[in-house]
């Protein structure tokens, strides 16, 4: 009888997938606005779509060649059979929900400022819709893909409950690879073009952002869907599906079998039902201030975590009624996720005083800006480190840590799959933001009325601080996930040769793992944020040259040639994305091939630690000198055209890869050495130390 659990989950996944597409075909309906509206969205959605066709198919020689690595190794014994099929599976689903997101963002942009026209509401709800789409996809196939390999390896296969989460705890590589190429990859486009655009056109000549006559405005709306939607989406998937596998293989080590198991896949199925239900909590008044938008995205957002925790408590009595106590765990993960949201938003809007006290700081230029943003970020990530702490010792001890270490560790995993329960409705409130973004670039470039300028930038304004508070989720629930993974290669090595650990801070091996580790986001972000000024560098050229030699096109007699710019920022992220992410995948090899498996989980907590910390700095310096920006552009110390908003565009384009490229990536990075060394695990115990260690 226990067969009906997982499909019920499955029945949950299955309801998200519906819903999604039932919003995705009521946005289609929609209507675009004057043609030049629909030309200009034509236009974006074909760069976007021609950018993914080509990362996709540099991603797929990757995937193709890991495949073929992975039979290898499943062939000699080092991994089960199962594993090459399901890395395919994870990395697919994970692409497919980056793209299905970015489809639905580039029919919503128009539409949503066409809606603006009618009324602030109108636009809100086309854009929130377009958001419900990506949200609900990435769970809807995160938990589909989880729940039939479930199925398969469980019922199918008659593996019995330990075997199957050890093959499944495999499958989040898949996802973890595609997730780094997508944000890597889509991140050095966005910004490329972010930056390029912004330093030519707002600094040198002095136009307005998103003006037609500047030849990298289409490449800058493009971007926003290729790295803030599709490479958002990839991304998201895989903390979600990492979250509920990873707890999962915890319950078996806590000892509480298939209902242990069973409780994270229930608590996400929960969520899906719970985010659906908040979306129809979330709307707005004519001329709302920020306040009142964000606590018109509040409503939904905080009603649907109240019914997920309401409904946790129902599923955890009923499933494990000699452990109620681990309810705890759960609803400290969700409270952390909100919390955390919050002090984001604190720090990133500027309806509170941290960054309207930026924008002031542009009044003496833009260097003051730019070391009081970076300043901003530091500060900013004292809070959520106390949060994360916080967290994981109520998880841990409510969930019997106390009296026994492994029920405790199972306590933590709750814990992020609570983070990441209402992550439907969560990424909804983030994945509008580009939306908004594209939509007040189609209003400036198709000359709307200035009114609608005026709705899309307040709710433009709104999603950079809802991404911000997306990638606060996303960080959060990271920090827990690895926590979970390092535990769970730790006990995959034990089964294999407890003989081989020794996690002694005085042992060497541990210790050079911790100083590699700690490393290696700081490379990761060198890397991508070299990459992002080596790209954005070629843009500005560009746009230089065709301000130079087209003749008529500052006084808009002739046309940029948009394609060039797209096709710049194409070629250059596809080429500069390949190192990096190959970082994430070859590090924990060549540490484990050095340095033992004791080498390997110093660098994962080392790692784990500095990734953490990093990444939040990163995301709330840029979201903040982003609003900075806005709120000067608003008509605040000079407004547009002044010497401080010169100097806050400066701090901004400094942000963008913080925010858009380095910061949301290393979260992914800090997962995918998990995964990885979970999946060589084998290999590394049998000849890796060499010798030494």
């Amino acid at each position: 009888m226990d067969i009906f659990a997982p499909i019920a989950v499955l029945i949950c996944a299955i309801i998200a997938l519906i819903f999604a597409f039932g919003n995705f075909f009521a946005v289609k309906k929609k209507p675009e606005g004057t043609d030049e509206m629909a030309k200009i969205s034509a236009k974006i959605r074909k760069g976007a779509m021609a950018y993914l066709k080509r990362q996709y198919k540099t991603v797929g020689i990757f995937f193709a060649v890991m495949f073929v690595i992975l039979v290898i190794l499943a062939s000699t014994g080092f991994l089960t059979p199962y594993v090459p099929f399901a890395f395919l599976t994870g990395g697919f689903f994970s692409g497919l929900s980056g793209f299905i997101g970015m489809k639905i963002a580039t029919y919503a942009n128009s539409r949503t400022a066409n809606g603006a026209q009618e009324g602030l509401n109108k636009g809100l709800k086309i854009a929130f819709a377009s958001g419900t789409v990506m949200g609900l996809t990435v769970v809807g196939l995160g938990l589909l893909d989880i729940s039939v390999w479930f199925l398969i390896l469980k019922y199918g296969f008659k593996l019995g409950i330990e075997e199957t989460m050890e093959a499944m705890l495999t499958f989040g590589m898949g996802a973890s690879s595609m997730a780094l190429f997508a944000r890597v990859g889509g991140g050095i486009f966005t910004k490329a073009a972010d930056v390029g655009a912004d330093l030519v056109g707002k600094v040198e000549v002095g136009i307005p952002e998103d003006d037609p006559r500047n030849p990298a405005c289409i490449a800058d709306n493009v971007g926003d869907n290729v790295g803030d939607v599709a490479g958002m989406g990839a991304d998201l998937y895989e903390s979600y599906v990492g979250s509920i596998i990873s707890c999962g293989a915890l319950a078996v080590a806590a000892g509480h079998g298939l209902n242990g198991v069973l409780v994270p896949m229930f608590i996400a199925a929960i969520g899906i039902l719970a985010s659906i239900i908040g979306t129809f909590f979330v709307s707005t008044k004519e001329k709302a201030s920020q306040k009142m938008l964000l606590g018109s995205l509040r409503r939904g957002t905080y009603s649907s975590a109240v019914i997920s925790a309401i409904a946790s408590a129902v599923l955890i009595f009923t499933l494990l009624p000699d452990q109620k106590n681990v309810l705890w765990a759960v609803i400290s993960g969700l409270v952390a996720g909100v919390l955390i949201g919050f002090f984001t938003e604190y720090y990133t809007s500027d309806t509170y005083k941290p960054t309207k006290d930026l924008s002031a700081s542009s009044e003496t230029g833009s260097a003051t800006i730019i070391i009081n943003g970076i300043s901003l970020g530091m500060l900013s990530t004292a809070i959520p480190v106390i949060i994360i702490g916080v967290s994981i010792i109520i998880s841990f001890f409510t969930a019997g840590g106390g009296a026994e270490f492994s029920k405790g560790l199972y306590g933590v995993g709750l814990s992020a799959v609570g983070m990441l329960s209402t992550l439907g409705i969560t990424l909804a409130t983030d994945a509008y933001g580009p939306v908004a973004d594209n939509a007040g670039g189609i209003a400036e470039m198709s000359g709307l009325p200035e009114v609608v300028r005026e709705r899309t930038d307040a709710l433009d304004s709104l999603g950079n601080t809802t991404a911000a508070t997306g990638k606060g989720f996303a960080i959060g629930s990271a920090a827990l996930t690895a926590l979970a993974l390092i535990v769970s290669y730790t006990n995959k090595i034990e089964k294999i040769d407890p003989s081989k650990l020794d996690l002694s801070i005085t042992n060497p091996a541990v210790l050079i793992g911790l100083f590699i580790g700690a490393m290696l986001p700081f490379l990761f972000s060198a890397l991508t944020m070299k990459a992002v000024g080596r790209a954005a560098q070629k843009i500005v050229i560009e746009v230089r040259r065709q301000f130079r030699e087209i003749k008529g096109l500052m006084d808009g007699t002739a046309d940029a040639d948009y394609a060039r710019c797209v096709d710049i920022c194409a070629k250059s992220s596809l080429k500069e994305m390949i190192l990096p992410a190959a970082l994430g995948i070859i590090a924990p090899i060549l540490v484990g091939i050095t340095l033992g498996c004791n080498g390997v989980v110093g660098m994962l907590a080392g790692a784990l630690v500095s990734g953490f910390v990093l990444a939040i700095m990163m995301a709330n310096s840029g979201g903040a000198w982003d609003n900075a920006k806005k709120y000067i552009e608003a008509g605040n110390f000079g407004g547009k055209g002044s010497e401080n908003h010169k100097a806050a565009v400066v701090g901004d384009t400094v942000g963008d890869p913080f925010k858009d490229t380095s910061g949301p990536s290393v979260n992914i990075l800090i997962k995918l050495l998990s995964m990885v060394s979970i999946v060589f695990a084998t290999l590394v115990v049998t000849f890796g130390g060499m010798g030494l260690f």
